[in-house]
């Protein structure tokens, strides 16, 4: 899937907010640290790791796991490691 950064800081909102119901995802800075802000845990955390990946189609590594903390971070990855179409 090849996508532009709107896409993907769109799909790290919406993968927040299918882990977090109710986040208000729009207050959210780029580089506020979402779990933090949204008082996420571990588990909050981790599904919202396994939505992003499936609504993504990346691979996501637990060592990438650090690299998802904030909108920018999540989006960079997600560009980083989109698959250009074929």
């Amino acid at each position: 899937m090849n996508i532009n950064r709107t896409e993907a800081l769109d799909m790290v909102r919406e993968s927040i907010s299918r882990v977090v119901p109710g986040a208000d995802v729009a207050a959210l800075g780029p580089d506020d640290a979402f779990r933090d802000v949204l008082e996420m845990d571990s588990l909050d955390f981790l599904s919202f790791v396994e939505v992003l990946s499936e609504r993504s189609g990346v691979r996501i590594e637990d060592e990438d796991t650090t690299r998802l903390t904030t909108l920018s971070a999540g989006a960079d990855f997600l560009l980083a490691h989109s698959r250009p179409p074929r």
